[in-house]
């Protein structure tokens, strides 16, 4: 797995950009998951955040957790167009979530499955496990004018 040694997502509350507190059981209520953890300051993440906004429309759910404050994550969204569920794991709250998930590097991905399980874990900007992350929300992340790389380490 790389990222993290348990297998199962550590249960958390955190707000949304907006205020209201969402909770991991309450996500997954809706079913599976994919989890995106971002800073706004990483340019990986700048390149992979939009990728992950094209497959969140599909049928896996996508929420970002940025490590940032409301007002810098706004400016992050607007920039590169992001529009989906964004909750907020602030370095004043001492990052609970990241540091529960063992996140050493930004992006860190993590698709949870309904029981809780974290089914698929990896970090950085991986060509082949957003393609596969795609086929599962039924949508492709990549389309024939987009040049990416295979990998980019976070």
């Amino acid at each position: 797995m790389g990222v993290m040694e348990t297998k199962k997502a550590p249960p958390f509350t955190l707000n949304s950009i907006q205020g209201e507190p969402h909770s991991l059981s309450s996500i997954l209520e809706q079913g599976p998951v994919l989890l995106a953890v971002f800073k706004i300051s990483c340019p990986v993440c700048q390149l992979t955040m939009p990728f992950v906004e094209k497959m969140s429309s599909g049928s896996l759910p996508m929420v970002a957790i940025s490590q940032d404050g409301p007002i810098a994550t706004r400016r992050f969204l607007d920039t590169y167009k992001v529009t989906m569920t964004t909750l907020l794991d602030r370095e004043e709250d001492g990052y609970p979530v990241s540091n529960a998930l063992g996140i050493t590097h930004v992006p860190s991905l993590f698709v949870v499955e309904t029981d809780g399980t974290i089914s698929k874990a990896f970090d950085g900007f991986n060509k082949a496990e957003m393609e596969a992350a795609g086929a599962r929300a039924g949508i492709a992340p990549f389309g024939p004018g987009d040049d990416v790389p295979s990998w980019k380490a976070g």
